[in-house]
């Protein structure tokens, strides 16, 4: 069976598919945070969703290491 490696393309759009989903998980998990009123966990999740977003726009890399 051949091995096949993706391309850096492959793998970005990979990427940018999975900071998509967790992104909506996130927006998904700060509704069921609200309805509980769970303010704290509702606001931890609201930051991690704004970070997503940012992701995903290109303001912020995915890593906070150098070079990732």
């Amino acid at each position: 069976m051949a091995s096949r490696v993706a391309s850096g393309e492959e793998v970005g759009h990979r990427s940018q598919e999975n900071i998509a989903y967790i992104r909506q998980m996130l927006g998904e998990l700060r509704q069921v945070a609200q309805n509980e009123g769970a303010d704290m966990l509702c606001y931890l999740i609201e930051m991690a969703f704004v970070e997503a977003g940012d992701v995903q726009a290109g303001k912020r890399s995915i890593s906070i290491r150098k070079g990732q």
